[in-house]
């Protein structure tokens, strides 16, 4: 049963898994900021400015 229990790899799946989607996330987060950021400075700008 010992050995049974060492041989099951089965978290350590679950945990590679859970690091892509955790990295994926993170990737997904620093590309939005960095776009928002950008879009936010080249086009809101203007049309704030226009409308004062």
């Amino acid at each position: 049963m010992l050995t049974k229990f060492l041989a099951d790899e089965g978290g350590a799946t679950a945990i590679e898994y859970s690091l892509i989607a955790v990295f994926v996330s993170l990737a997904i987060i620093a590309g939005a900021r960095a776009i928002g950021s950008n879009m936010s400075a080249s086009m809101y700008g203007p049309i704030a400015t226009n409308l004062n």
